[in-house]
């Protein structure tokens, strides 16, 4: 089946946004004492805030629930967006590309409404996509294909018809579980083993790559 419309991650798809907020997560974390591993944090990439949350609160005594402690880590992180947030040119014009050729694009994220918008914002995509999804508007997040079906059903277009740009595990493992072609993007060295499951994997994003896949 043709692709009729391409559904996008956002934090390290369309921005380079996770080392910022692993950095929000250590600031806001350190004062309870604790220090994030290496070998722990690339696990929890592309799981939802709570996800995220519920993992440092089985390890920390006394870490507020998530609720109260969002108004803390989102404070650093809005933060560290205003003044850092960088967005992967291929992205940005794979998202112009297939919107000139007639192609429907969405967003689909992880991130909390709030943190969603104000990534757009900065990264100058507010008003780019037909749709957008975040992860506190769908009852279980990734890797549950919720978010991508929840983005196809906004656009009318059947799951088969849409393409999935993902640079996560748990967002490669909902594309593939909601039935869609899973494009997946290598932004680091190393990153190929996690997104094997993906249809393809790239180096970088183009929209005939996309397309063709």
């Amino acid at each position: 089946m043709a692709i009729e419309a391409v559904i996008f991650d956002c934090d390290g798809t369309l921005v380079d946004s996770e080392p910022l907020a692993r950095a929000a997560w250590e600031r806001t974390l350190g004062p309870y004492g604790y220090a994030i591993g290496d070998e722990e944090y690339p696990g929890l990439v592309g799981l939802p805030y709570a996800r995220v949350h519920g993992y440092f609160a089985e390890r920390i005594d006394g870490l507020p629930d998530a609720g109260a402690f969002w108004e803390d880590y989102s404070a650093a992180l809005f933060a560290l967006i205003d003044g850092e947030l960088v967005a992967f040119e291929d992205a940005l014009e794979t998202v112009r590309a297939l919107r000139d050729r007639g192609v429907a694009v969405a967003v689909a994220s992880s991130s909390p409404r709030a943190r969603l918008d104000r990534t757009l914002r900065r990264a100058g995509l507010e008003g780019a996509f037909a749709v957008s999804v975040a992860g506190d508007e769908i009852e279980h997040g990734k890797p549950a294909p919720d978010m991508f079906l929840a983005a196809a059903d906004r656009l009318g277009v059947a799951p088969a018809a849409c393409a999935v740009i993902e640079d996560s595990a748990p967002g490669v493992a909902a594309a593939v579980e909601a039935g869609m072609v899973c494009v997946a993007v290598a932004r680091s060295p190393g990153d190929e083993p996690a997104l094997s499951r993906a249809h393809k994997v790239l180096e970088r994003l183009t929209a005939e790559a996309v397309l063709a896949a």
